[in-house]
């Protein structure tokens, strides 16, 4: 569940991103922002979550 709202995020900037290449031939800041975003919680999600399980 706390890997959820990262990964919404992180599909909704390659949704993003990808409207955006095909509406206007380039990648805005803020696609590329919300996937980084995404990724990074996604990834701190999965690690803090595993090491609080053992």
């Amino acid at each position: 569940m706390r890997t959820a709202v990262p990964a919404a995020i992180a599909v909704t900037g390659l949704a993003l991103m990808t409207f955006m290449i095909v509406v206007e031939g380039e990648p805005g800041a803020l696609p590329l922002a919300l996937i980084t975003l995404g990724a990074a919680w996604f990834v701190l999600a999965r690690l803090r979550g595993g090491s609080s399980r053992r």
